[in-house]
């Protein structure tokens, strides 16, 4: 996962089992954070992915949602998703990113090509 949150640009992360994978961010210090943005890239299946960003003030939870979105990839044209939130959520301890890579079930790898906090 860590290439995926590297300012340096990489391959990002996929992986390597089918189904929802969630990723968690865990801060030191609580995190004020104004702006996210994420990138998803499929180059070989046509699926229709949903990922879920949450936060919590507290490790434990409770979590509320931030951003819910889905999209579809639709190779060799649509093979790319890039979105870019500005938000207003203070007091964060945790982020998570929950991605479900085919909302209709199958064998589709989660796969995260970039995410930037700021």
């Amino acid at each position: 996962v860590e290439s995926s949150l590297s300012r340096e640009p990489g391959q990002g992360w996929r992986a390597a089992e089918p189904g929802t994978q969630t990723i968690r961010l865990i801060f030191d210090q609580s995190q004020e954070i104004k702006r996210i943005s994420v990138a998803f890239e499929e180059n070989d299946l046509l699926r229709t992915q949903e990922f879920v960003l949450r936060s919590s003030s507290n490790p434990g939870g409770p979590f509320r949602e931030i951003v819910r979105q889905q999209w579809t990839f639709s190779p060799p044209g649509s093979v790319r998703e890039n979105e870019e939130y500005r938000v207003d959520v203070l007091n964060v301890a945790v982020l998570e990113l929950t991605i479900v890579p085919e909302i209709s079930g199958g064998g589709a790898r989660a796969s995260l090509k970039s995410m930037r906090l700021s």
